[in-house]
């Protein structure tokens, strides 16, 4: 099978579908599509067909992590964005996602542990931020948005599977999950609307992680008992089933 291929038109479809669902009902539903696996999804499956299921195990217990530092990043940029430009915001979201991320990375807790810890921080995340209204406009954007999005998602995508015999498996799954389409979201609310719009985002993107963090626990645990196939679907099904309950407590409390 051409896993070339696959990365260069799986990616970018996905990419583009959450987009489009972005601009037509606003930041808040852009954060929560974009809390999906859309990147570190395809990144589990390629590892799985180029190092085998073992090693995408051991990815997802990275992605599990990471998780929890996309919490740290979000609350972070939430925080400083009341008082900060938007490069100061991102600056001290990714401080915060890369201590979480390196945290977790050091101690090498096994994957029921890692699931529960993203869940807690993901909790603490969302008490932490003030809920607010839906808006419901919607930016204009500019005409080479959409590719860019296209470009650089497929660009991480074949990087780290491309790089994950060096990388490692934990470091290959936790590098996938930082909230790039997520950034490209919130800074380009914060630059184009305000911080309220940015923090919207953030806000989403944290309802959609439940779903994320629950892709990865189940597959981490499928992999080595079922077939690959198998093992995605079940994935697949839960964060879809995980997403539809954390939309409608968003629609009540965002």
């Amino acid at each position: 099978m051409n896993t070339l291929a696959l990365k260069l038109s799986v990616t970018p479809i996905l990419i583009v579908a959450a987009s489009l669902a972005g601009r037509r009902w606003g930041e808040a539903i852009g954060g929560w599509l974009v809390g999906l696996p859309l990147t570190s999804g395809p990144v589990a499956f390629f590892l799985t067909l180029d190092q085998g299921p073992g090693f995408a195990e051991q990815a997802s217990a990275g992605s599990l992590a990471g998780t929890a530092a996309q919490a740290c990043f979000a609350l972070a940029y939430f925080q400083a964005a009341e008082r900060a430009s938007w490069p100061v915001a991102f600056s001290l979201g990714t401080v915060a996602y890369a201590f979480a991320a390196a945290s977790l990375q050091a101690l090498s807790l096994p994957h029921l542990a890692l699931f529960f810890i993203a869940l807690l921080t993901l909790t603490l995340a969302l008490r932490a931020m003030p809920p607010q209204p839906i808006r419901r406009v919607v930016a204009l954007l500019p005409l080479w948005d959409l590719p860019a999005r296209m470009a650089v998602a497929t660009a991480l995508v074949v990087a780290v599977t491309a790089g994950a015999a060096s990388l490692g498996p934990r470091l290959s799954g936790l590098l996938a999950t930082f909230p790039i389409f997520a950034t490209v979201l919130t800074v380009f609310a914060h630059r184009v609307q305000d911080a309220t719009a940015a923090r919207q985002v953030l806000r989403g993107l944290l309802m959609g992680l439940y779903g994320f963090a629950a892709f990865f626990a189940v597959l981490s645990l499928l992999l080595s008992r079922a077939n690959v196939p198998l093992a995605f679907l079940a994935a697949g099904a839960a964060a879809i089933l995980i997403q539809g309950v954390s939309f409608k407590l968003m629609r009540r409390a965002v």
